[in-house]
């Protein structure tokens, strides 16, 4: 079992950064790849970017390609989403997941909470 606690979500102005973490409880971090997902109101949940065991792997979403980077510390059992030059498209809570596959966009394992994040003028 693992448990996902994300952190970091606020608001923000256009044109802003933010960095999203994700903490994990458990002694097999290092085996999950690991991803973020978003959900904005009245939409469906949509994949934002994935990242393989040990971190040299990364697969993002058209939409947030050279905005967004995803990283890893194993050693802090610790993601992260750096956010830079939002949108109010982005505007949206943030969740992240684990996956025993390895690094993919679907059918992840195990599920944070989630933690908003509001992009505005």
């Amino acid at each position: 079992q693992v448990q996902l606690v994300e952190s970091g979500g606020g608001l923000v102005q256009i044109g802003g950064s933010l960095r999203l973490s994700c903490t994990a409880s458990g002694r097999t971090f290092s085996t999950y790849a690991m991803g973020w997902f978003r959900q904005a109101a009245g939409k469906e949940r949509e994949f934002v970017a994935t990242i393989g065991r040990v971190g040299s792997n990364t697969v993002y979403a058209d939409s947030v390609k050279g905005r967004f980077t995803i990283s890893r510390d194993n050693a802090k059992n610790t993601i992260y989403l750096q956010m830079n030059s939002l949108k109010p498209e982005d505007t949206a809570v943030y969740y992240c997941a684990a996956r025993r596959r390895g690094i993919g966009d679907y059918e992840y394992d195990y599920w944070g909470q989630g933690t908003q994040v509001t992009v505005s003028s």
